[in-house]
């Protein structure tokens, strides 16, 4: 029997839980690593719900900091050449507006490249210090940008730093699904996603401060690349020392590691498991789910691209000096952090990850509207509409939980994640290319191409919406809620083998 079908005898509704069979110990890779901690363990008493408020806010302290810096410095270190590009970065590596759209092309290409590996890596090694080794190695190729004077030694940056940055937002949806039950998923996924709005607003006030060094040596854009980058490499060092790799091996009392298992139960999605599993490989390429996520990813993150590479480009175009273009760009980090934080509590709170997707795409593609149709008189109204642009990215955090809650099977985990950020660079690599030189400096077609993108990512979100709810109600009539598995929820079955999971809208 191969273990696509013997993962599918596991999940029957033939076995029976008055069977009481120790599935893992009979098929020892089946199982998650959760289960095996649990039958080590000795009774540690019931948990109440004052406890349970403790052990999630003492693991909220213990990750969340560090994963929010690992996703604010992987945003801002791969921004900081769109702070460079009104510092002088395009006359010193004498580049023009094609090559540096090429930068960005380079960095998600390689981005693409290694996502199946870095899934694989993630799965077989310890998880927080594989990410922790990556955001050592971005960072000191961050650093190294800062000698580059030329175009090809920026592409060999770009490509690497593309390389390192692939593992970081696949790591940290693992690690969140390793700890947090599915409606508190949301919320934290938009805490470490954060980085984003945090990072835009830092690297506008170091690209607005190291503005007024000067040196005919090492440049203001040198400075702030080396800099960054060192700060970034002692990040990388913090996580791999204090990131715990799962709740098993954490710095929790054994009672709260318990604890911290046991009540993720719910889930039915699992912890860990360190067997690479084709079959679930397999099986995530056949979901529509998963290419429905895919589509949604692609057509939200070409705005998404677009703005991150050229919001400097486009303030400026706006009729801004550099000094102040780099400070108009502090409200749409802010923006990018209100919509964040309210996106998430809300899809958390309600239970609602798509409707909410749809809500952030609204604002950017009237902000979209704003920036192609306005006259060029209107200066504030086209700023405005740049702000607005910035609720798109805020969707990602939401499709990022939306994956978590809804993709159950450790292989079937990994497998998505690397679709959903190759979706993410596919995003990302054709925003930037709808900038094009003959458009300069207006760049309408870009601006409509924001407005056209959001509305199709919209439509796919409620398809996707209406694909579960269909999806739920099948499996509601086909068999109700009968006779479970026992441990059904840590035997690193998949969404499809077990019948008794539910997606959630």
């Amino acid at each position: 029997m191969d273990r696509g079908n013997e993962q599918r005898l596991i999940g029957s509704v033939i076995l029976t839980s008055a069977m009481n069979v120790d599935i893992v110990e009979e098929s020892p890779k089946e199982g998650d690593e959760a289960l095996r901690f649990l039958k080590s363990q000795h009774d540690v008493g019931r948990m109440t719900a004052e406890d349970e408020k403790k052990l999630v806010k003492k693991i909220d302290w213990m990750i969340m900091p560090l994963m929010w810096c690992c996703y604010g410095l992987q945003y801002l270190d791969k921004t900081l050449v769109n702070y460079a590009a009104v510092m002088g970065l395009y006359d010193d590596a004498n580049i023009t507006t094609a090559q540096f759209s090429n930068l960005a092309l380079f960095f998600y290409v390689s981005y693409i490249a290694l996502e199946f590996p870095h899934g694989w890596g993630m799965q077989r090694f310890p998880t927080a210090k594989y990410l922790g080794a990556a955001v050592a190695l971005w960072g000191l190729i961050t650093a190294l940008t800062c000698v580059c004077k030329n175009y090809g030694a920026l592409v060999a940056t770009r490509i690497l730093l593309g390389c390192f940055e692939s593992a970081v937002a696949p790591s940290l949806i693992l690690i969140t699904g390793m700890w947090y039950k599915k409606q508190e998923q949301p919320l934290r996924t938009g805490v470490w996603y954060l980085g984003v709005g945090t990072g835009t607003m830092i690297g506008s006030l170091i690209s607005f401060g190291f503005q007024h060094y000067t040196s005919k040596t090492f440049t203001s854009w040198q400075t702030m690349f080396l800099v960054v980058g060192l700060i970034t490499v002692s990040v990388g060092v913090l996580v791999m020392l204090l990131l715990p790799d799962n709740p098993m091996s954490s710095r929790l009392t054994p009672a709260e590691k318990v604890w911290a298992v046991e009540r993720l139960r719910e889930n039915q999605t699992g912890i860990e498991n360190k067997h690479f599993k084709w079959h679930q490989v397999v099986e995530c390429l056949k979901d529509p789910q998963t290419w429905m996520l895919s589509l949604i990813t692609i057509s939200s993150n070409v705005p998404n691209g677009a703005v991150s590479s050229y919001q400097a480009t486009l303030i400026k175009s706006f009729g801004f000096d550099s000094k102040h273009t780099a400070l108009l760009q502090l409200p749409s980090g802010a923006v990018s952090v209100i919509s964040i934080l309210m996106a998430t509590y809300l899809a958390g709170r309600f239970d609602q990850r798509g409707l909410n997707v749809v809500t952030l795409l609204i604002p950017g593609a009237i902000g979209g509207a704003l920036m192609a149709f306005l006259p060029n008189s209107s200066k504030a109204g086209k700023v405005i509409g740049n702000y607005l642009t910035n609720c798109i990215g805020a969707s990602l955090p939401l499709l990022y939980s939306w994956v978590a809650a809804n993709i159950a099977g450790h292989t079937k985990k990994v497998t998505m994640n690397a679709i959903l950020l190759m979706s993410f660079c596919l995003g990302n690599i054709i925003g930037p290319l709808t900038f094009r030189q003959n458009y300069a400096p207006e760049f309408v077609p870009a601006k409509i191409t924001i407005i056209v993108t959001c509305v199709v990512a919209a439509g796919l979100a409620l398809l996707l919406r209406v694909y579960y709810t269909w999806e739920n109600t099948r499996r509601e009539k086909r068999e109700g809620d009968g006779e479970r598995v026992k441990d059904e929820e840590f035997l690193d079955l998949t969404d499809k083998d077990n019948q008794h999971f539910r997606y959630r809208l």
